[in-house]
């Protein structure tokens, strides 16, 4: 095996700079005592990070998007489960049509999606409502959750399954003891790459969210709108934070690496 020349390594290094220098500009940022987005500061202060808590609107917009993020990212689970399996092990008509059916949202622009969903949720009296907000985001992450699991349905080996069908176990018993035990790292992968892109969707939720179910992205938005200081960037740090500390928690339960290679087979 060859190991990484010297171009290798220094393309590598530019590679990670360039993806780490604007949260760690953030961060930076968010740390100013100044009244206005400056860099390099003049020393380091909470103020904007203690600023957070006069704003209650930030908080309850960050738990509705934690609790949409969980929600619909356990929806389209359970509904990806069943699909990738139909679609990894039966050769049917229109199978094809239906995987691509299932992929599409991915293909199509966000603003019209949020377009899409305005007028229809207008037209059924859920215009504004977390519901409409649970069912929109499980349209556009569906794909997601779908491609993880699919991606470990066809890596399993069904050898497996039939040795315990031959010992005697039932359909359920081998779904539960043999099958969903060999598609779990598929089906975790799935649930936090969906929920990662349900938290962090804008664009077509700022079409269809009210004031009382605006999501932190949403919220984050319409205040940059309006405002140039840094309490932004203080909510940013704060979510790379958190976000950093649930990787860390993940890869000491389950092993990131392990998790995404096995979803991936």
């Amino acid at each position: 095996m060859r190991s990484n020349g010297p171009l290798a390594l220094v393309f590598h290094t530019l590679f990670v700079v360039f993806m780490l220098a604007p949260l760690v500009i953030v961060c930076i940022v968010a740390f100013t005592p100044q009244g206005y987005l400056s860099l390099p500061t003049q020393g380091l202060s909470l103020r904007w990070f203690k600023a957070i808590f006069a704003y209650p609107e930030f908080l309850r917009a960050f738990y509705t998007s934690l609790w949409l993020a969980a929600l619909s990212s356990g929806i389209v689970i359970a509904l990806a489960v069943p699909a990738a399996l139909a679609i990894a092990r039966y050769r049917f008509v229109g199978r094809e049509a239906i995987t691509a059916l299932f992929m599409s949202p991915l293909m199509v622009p966000h603003v019209v999606l949020g377009i899409a969903f305005l007028r229809f949720f207008t037209q059924i009296g859920l215009s504004g409502s977390f519901t409409g907000l649970v069912l929109s985001h499980c349209l556009i992450i569906f794909p997601f959750a779908l491609r993880l699991v699919l991606a470990a349905s066809y890596g399993m080996d069904r050898r497996i399954e039939q040795a315990a069908i031959s010992l005697g176990a039932g359909a359920l018993t081998v779904f539960r003891r043999v099958t969903l035990p060999l598609i779990l790292p598929g089906i975790v992968s799935g649930w936090l790459l969906a929920a990662i892109n349900s938290f962090d969707e804008v664009t077509m939720t700022v079409f269809i969210a009210s004031p009382a179910t605006s999501t932190l992205p949403v919220r984050m938005f319409l205040y940059l709108q309006d405002n140039i200081d840094p309490l932004i960037a203080a909510i940013s740090a704060c979510l790379i934070a958190l976000t950093a500390a649930l990787l860390f928690v993940f890869d000491r339960l389950y092993g990131l690496d392990r998790l995404f290679a096995g979803a991936a087979k």
